[in-house]
């Protein structure tokens, strides 16, 4: 069970973030993978599919988690130029605002108000009181060579990585026991909404991933992660957290 948790009944079902506020111009579109150059120079298209930018830390050296009051955790990761922020129901990309202190940042009628430790989250549907808690740096491409995505989950402990130029996942499952390496077809990239599910492409070794743009909190660690993935095979699940890795 990750940490994110509901808001109390008085706010609804819907958590605080959600449906606050539309996606900017250029959210939905899919991080950039590694593009190979050919001999005479052009670049060729890689045969794994781009990711959407939901799933990625967008430049930033970590992700940090912070627990919010009403209860909610949320997990946020900041570039350079922007900041991006997770909830349990979606993502979203704010850009810096005029403030006296602190450092601000607002997309549409979302804002996002941070002062060293402390933040405060305000939208239509209410305010968040929040608390840094814990801090992950984020995976590069030196970790993971050649990955575009790594997940992890836990009891049992397993892992799933793409590689960035093959359409292929290679598993490590049941604590290492079991190690794969299968072809697969996409069969929904949603980018507005940050969502990816990917199926087997061998009929003799069904599975099924799928990766939304979430807040996810590693159920062991704490670690925040921008992905919740989802893993299908065999007849069991299993459940965690992953990343996407920019060249």
């Amino acid at each position: 069970m990750t940490l994110a948790r509901r808001l109390p009944p008085l706010l609804g079902t819907a958590l605080l973030l959600a449906g606050c506020a539309a996606a900017p111009s250029g959210e939905g579109r899919p991080e950039v993978a590694d593009r190979t150059a050919a001999a005479d120079g052009k670049v060729v298209q890689p045969t794994a599919p781009l990711m959407p930018s939901a799933f990625f830390a967008g430049g930033a050296e970590a992700f940090v988690g912070w627990r919010c009051t009403p209860a909610q955790d949320l997990v946020t990761a900041h570039p350079d130029d922007e900041l991006r922020l997770w909830s349990a129901h979606g993502a979203w990309r704010l850009q810096p605002a005029v403030v006296a202190r602190g450092a601000r940042y607002q997309q549409g009628e979302l804002s996002f108000w941070n002062k060293g430790e402390e933040a405060v989250v305000e939208s239509p549907t209410g305010r968040l009181a929040c608390q840094a808690h814990i801090k992950r740096t984020a995976l590069t491409r030196r970790d993971r060579p050649d990955v575009m995505f790594h997940a992890r989950g836990n009891e049992p402990g397993w892992m799933a990585s793409l590689p960035s130029n093959e359409a292929e996942i290679d598993l490590l499952l049941d604590y290492g026991d079991r190690q794969l390496t299968l072809p697969y077809r996409v069969t929904t990239l949603d980018n507005g909404e940050g969502r990816v599910i990917l199926a087997s492409g061998r009929a003799d070794t069904p599975f099924e991933l799928r990766i939304e743009g979430q807040a996810c909190f590693d159920d062991m660690s704490g670690e925040p992660f921008p992905a919740r993935v989802t893993l299908t095979i065999d007849g069991e699940t299993y459940r965690g957290c992953g990343q996407g890795i920019a060249p």
